[in-house]
């Protein structure tokens, strides 16, 4: 569901408003407030075309650097951060080899990038963030955005 409402961004003047932490049970957050203040900023952004940061980081591309991946992301603001800043390490991230095979990944965030990286994976082919029913994660832009789900594979 998450994958298709992304994909929808393709489509011109249109925002989305990331909910993933407001506490989604059923696709239905209980945190209104967070969502509606989200949708405002799109509605500012897209169809006002204010210079507001309205999105959180959306995934760009991979690059491979050994057995890293380097992700890039749109709309990492003034630089990307971790949840509320009282956290010690991003959560969410798999990265999966040829094999197609995914496990948890050790993440870290330079400047407006992300590496990641697993013990398990020697070559980095594919990496996923926030890909679960009811996912763990925690990747922000400086404005205290979310970031949206996504996979760098088509799989």
């Amino acid at each position: 569901m998450r994958e298709a409402q992304a994909q929808a961004l393709s489509l011109p003047n249109t925002g989305m408003a990331v909910a993933i932490d407001a506490g989604a049970v059923d696709y239905f957050p209980p945190d209104k407030k967070a969502v509606g203040e989200r949708l405002a900023l799109a509605a500012r952004g897209v169809a006002y075309g204010e210079k507001v940061e309205y999105s959180g980081p959306v995934f760009e591309r991979m690059k491979v650097n050994g057995n890293s991946a380097e992700i890039s992301f749109q709309h990492a603001g003034k630089g990307l951060k971790i949840g509320d800043g009282k956290q010690e390490a991003l959560k969410g991230f798999a990265v999966a080899g040829s094999d197609g095979k995914f496990y948890g990944a050790d993440a870290v965030i330079k400047g407006n990038t992300v590496v990641v990286s697993s013990s398990k994976v020697s070559g980095p082919a594919a990496v996923r963030y926030g890909w679960a029913d009811n996912p763990e994660c925690n990747l922000y832009n400086s404005e205290g955005l979310p970031a949206v789900p996504f996979r760098s594979d088509s799989k």
